[in-house]
C-alpha cells in the first residue's frame, strides 16, 4: 500500500484542526504548506552481487576470524563477562567466539524495527523492502555558498534541523547533521537532542558520543514519549561504530549497552576505509564486516535479548597515491551489495549508503560520486540510508546547498523503487487506441487524466529555454540551492509540542548542564 502524504496541517492536535470557521479558513489558505511522503516500500528487486558459493566461503571465512583470530573488547570488564558466560574463550581483552555461536545469538534481534516519532504519522519502519532517508551525520564544519567553509555552530544545526523537517523525501531527523563547536563538547549532546525533539516532529538519532550522553538521550526520550512507551517502543536509533579492525572501543560498547538495554536500536556498523582498516579485496572486506557486525549484534542480545538492532556497512576505499579516502567507486558498491546479501541472510535491517563524495564543493565530482552510492543504496537493499543528504569533502563537512541538492533528487529513488505501473491507466491501451499511428499524445484524455504526475520532476533544478534561463542570471546549480535554503528557512514553522513537555525537557537540559563544568575536550 502506498504512503499517506503528509501536511503540517495533518499533523496538529485534534483540538486546534477543530476549531475555525471562516477565519480558520483563511488562515489555512495563507499558511505555508509543505508536503512530505512517507518511508519508501520497494517494488523493485535487490540486486545480488554475491553467487551461492561466495557466501558460503565469506559465512565460513567470518566464522573462522571470530574463532580464531578474535575480536577485542576494550577496557570493559562487563562486556568480556558477559562472553565468558555465553561461553566464549576470552583471554585478556580478546574474545574468540566459537563458530555457530554468535550466528545463533543473533537469532533473537527483529527483522523489522518501528522507530516511533512523536508525530505518530512520521513512524519509519527499517526492515523488509523499506527505505529509510536520514541526513548527513558528524561533519565539523559546514559550508554555505555566502560564508564558505567554517565550523559548525549550534545555529547551523538547528538550521539543517529546519531543512531536514522541511525536506519532502527525508523521513528522519537523523542524529549530529553538524557538530555544534559553539557548545561544551560534554553538553552539545542536549541542545542537539532538544532540536531534534522540537523543531521536528521526524524520528531522531540518539547521541554516542560517551555512554553517559547515551543514557542522557534515554531519558530525555522518556520525558518526549513516556517512560513505559521507551521500555517498549524504539524511539531512537543510534549508531554504533566498530573500530575496525576487530575491536570495540569502551565509548562505542557502553553506548551500546545503554541503548540496546533500554530497547532501543543500535546501527551495529564497521568504519572501514579499504586497504587501511580492511584488506583491499571486496571478499576480505566482506568477511571482516560480516565478522564485526556478528560479534556487536550478538553482544547487544547479551544485553538484551530482542534489542532492535541494524546491520550497518560503512566502507570506502583509499586512494593509493594520497592516502586520502574515495567515495562512490565500483568497489564500494560491490561491498554495499554484498553486505546487503549477507544482512538479509541474518534475517537483519541493513544501513549502508547515503549521498557520499570527497569534493570540496557541490560540483560535478559531488553529483556522480552521490549519484552512484544512492543509486547502489537503492539497488543493494539499504534499509536505513545515513548521510542521504548533505555530505561534503569525505564527510567533514555539512553543505547547506548539497543538502537540498541531496535532499531533492532523493525523490528519483522513491520513483524508481516504485517500480512499473502494469494496471489498466498503466498499460495505456486507450491511449494508444485514442491516437492511433501518425499522431501525437499530448492532448489525448490519457495524458490530461495523467500529466499532474506522471513523471517524477526535480523541484529545484532548471529546467527552462536558454533564453530565459539567461535573463534570470544563468544561476547554476549551487545558486539555485542557496536560494531554496533561504527560502524554506524563511517558510519554517515549528511543528506544535505540549508545552508541558517542552518545560521538563528545558528543565532536564538546564539540571544537567548546572551538573557538570564545561569541557571542550
Amino acid at each position: 500500500m502506498p504512503r499517506p502524504t503528509l501536511s503540517p496541517e495533518s499533523t496538529a492536535p485534534r483540538a486546534r484542526r477543530a476549531r475555525g470557521g471562516g477565519a480558520a479558513r483563511r488562515a489555512a489558505r495563507s499558511r505555508v504548506s509543505f508536503e512530505t511522503v512517507g518511508f519508501i516500500e520497494r517494488k523493485i528487486p535487490n540486486f545480488e552481487i554475491l553467487d551461492a558459493e561466495a557466501i558460503e566461503i565469506i559465512e565460513a571465512n567470518a566464522e573462522t576470524v571470530l574463532e580464531e583470530i578474535g575480536v577485542d573488547f576494550v577496557d570493559d570488564e562487563g562486556a568480556l563477562q558477559r562472553w565468558r558466560d555465553a561461553g566464549a574463550d576470552v583471554q585478556g581483552q580478546r574474545v574468540r567466539i566459537p563458530r555457530g555461536l554468535a550466528r545463533q545469538l543473533c537469532k533473537t534481534a527483529p527483522a523489522t524495527i518501528t522507530q516511533h516519532a512523536r508525530n505518530p504519522a512520521r513512524n519509519v519502519e527499517i526492515g523488509g523492502k523499506s527505505l529509510v532517508l536520514a541526513p548527513v551525520y558528524g561533519p565539523p564544519f559546514v559550508r554555505d555558498r555566502d560564508g564558505g567553509r567554517r565550523y559548525g555552530t549550534l545555529d547551523d544545526f538547528q538550521k539543517f534541523v529546519k531543512l531536514g523537517y522541511m525536506s519532502k523525501y527525508l523521513h528522519h531527523s537523523g542524529g549530529t547533521v553538524c557538530e555544534p563547536t559553539d557548545i561544551p563538547v560534554n553538553k552539545r549532546h542536549l541542545d542537539m537532542l532538544y532540536a531534534h525533539m522540537t523543531l521536528s516532529d521526524k524520528p531522531f538519532m540518539g547521541s554516542v558520543t560517551a555512554p553517559e550522553r547515551a543514557r542522557d538521550s534515554v531519558e530525555m526520550a522518556k520525558i518526549l514519549f513516556g517512560a513505559d512507551f521507551v521500555d517498549q517502543n524504539a524511539v531512537m536509533t543510534s549508531l554504533i561504530n566498530i573500530n575496525s579492525p576487530l575491536t570495540f572501543d569502551p565509548i562505542m560498547t557502553g553506548a551500546l549497552e545503554a541503548y540496546a538495554s533500554a530497547g532501543q536500536a543500535c546501527i551495529i556498523s564497521p568504519f572501514i576505509v579499504g586497504g587501511a582498516m580492511a584488506p583491499v579485496s571486496v571478499a576480505g572486506t566482506l568477511t571482516q564486516v560480516l565478522a564485526e557486525v556478528l560479534a556487536g549484534v550478538a553482544y547487544a542480545q547479551l544485553i538484551r535479548p530482542g534489542a532492535p538492532v541494524i546491520f550497518g556497512t560503512f566502507v570506502t576505499s583509499i586512494d593509493m597515491n594520497s592516502g586520502a579516502p574515495t567515495f562512490g567507486t565500483p568497489e564500494a558498491s560491490k561491498i554495499l551489495y554484498g553486505a546487503g546479501q549477507l544482512a538479509r541472510r541474518l534475517n537483519l535491517p541493513f544501513r549502508s549508503g547515503g549521498g557520499l563524495c570527497g569534493a570540496k564543493l557541490p560540483d560535478a565530482q559531488a553529483a556522480f560520486e552521490t549519484a552512484n552510492t544512492l543509486n547502489a543504496a537503492l539497488l543493494g537493499g539499504v534499509n536505513f540510508m545515513l548521510h542521504a543528504c548533505g555530505w561534503l569533502e569525505g564527510g567533514l563537512v555539512s553543505s547547506f546547498e548539497k543538502f537540498v541538492m541531496d535532499a531533492d533528487q532523493l525523490g528519483a529513488l522513491h520513483s524508481i523503487a516504485n517500480g512499473v505501473d502494469v494496471s489498466a491507466n498503466g498499460q495505456a491501451l486507450d491511449a494508444i487506441r485514442e491516437v492511433g499511428p501518425g499522431g501525437h499524445y499530448l492532448g489525448c484524455a490519457h495524458t490530461q487524466a495523467n500529466f499532474k504526475d506522471a513523471f517524477w520532476r526535480s523541484d529545484l533544478l532548471d529546467y527552462k529555454p536558454f533564453e530565459t534561463w539567461t535573463e534570470e542570471g544563468g544561476r547554476d546549480t549551487e545558486a539555485l540551492a542557496a536560494e531554496r535554503v533561504k527560502k524554506m528557512l524563511g517558510d519554517y514553522v515549528a511543528p506544535p509540542i505540549d508545552p508541558g513537555i517542552d518545560e521538563a525537557l528545558q528543565d532536564y537540559i538546564t539540571r544537567k548542564k548546572a551538573s557538570m563544568p564545561d569541557s571542550f575536550l
